[in-house]
């Protein structure tokens, strides 16, 4: 538990920190102005969704082929965070569209589909609390959970292959990024907070279900 407190803590302050910075120190940007700093909290929290996504993919596989409770725990834990991570990328998306497309919502590629991820993940939680028999249960959503992942490739390269708003990624990038390196520093502060933040409740949610196994 100590454990757990500590990291609780270094997220909060990396948060605190990261978004501070973000806010009140990192320059302007010269064509879009304040508003792009909502990059600071846009950014990593598709990040992190796609990492949250990433681990059910991982931890359904491995359930589906070791019938272990553990792994079904870790995607169910890592799922749920991931949808709350991934619906504040949409909140934040549709508040930095308005002022730079005149729009909340555009059913441009990239929205679509990351609204698609989000739907799917919804689902995948759906299925678990329907599905009384919990080994039934496990199965069907490790299988929605590893569908499911495709649609993160779709999401970072609709930018490439389909005409869209929503401008190129700005750290997953075949070339360096082309930002001022004070926004490439508080970007990556930022993602660091970001990620210690769902490890922390990913890791508070799958102790929490041990909890509920064992009762």
């Amino acid at each position: 538990m100590k454990t757990g407190r500590l990291l609780g803590w270094v997220a909060a302050i990396g948060l605190l920190s990261g978004l501070s910075v973000g806010f009140l120190y990192a320059p302007r940007d010269a064509v879009q102005g304040n508003v792009q700093r909502i990059m600071y909290l846009h950014v990593p929290s598709v990040l992190t969704g796609y990492l949250a996504f990433g681990v059910v993919f991982l931890a359904s596989l491995a359930y589906l082929f070791s019938q272990r409770s553990r792994w079904d725990r870790l995607a169910a834990a890592s799922a749920e965070v991931g949808v709350v991570f991934t619906g504040l990328t949409l909140v934040s998306g549709a508040v930095w569209g308005k002022p730079t497309w005149g729009t909340w919502w555009t059913w441009d590629a990239r929205l679509t589909t990351t609204a698609l991820l989000f739907l799917i993940y919804v689902s995948y939680l759906l299925v678990r609390g329907m599905v009384e028999d919990r080994e039934r249960a496990a199965r069907f959503s490790a299988v929605v959970g590893i569908i499911g992942a495709i649609d993160i490739p779709i999401i970072h390269f609709s930018v490439q292959w389909f005409r869209t708003l929503h401008q190129p990624a700005t750290l997953l990038r075949p070339q360096a990024p082309t930002m001022d390196a004070p926004m490439v520093f508080t970007l990556l502060l930022n993602v660091g907070a970001f990620i210690l933040f769902y490890v922390y409740l990913t890791r508070m949610r799958f102790r929490l279900a041990e909890l509920e196994e064992g009762v």
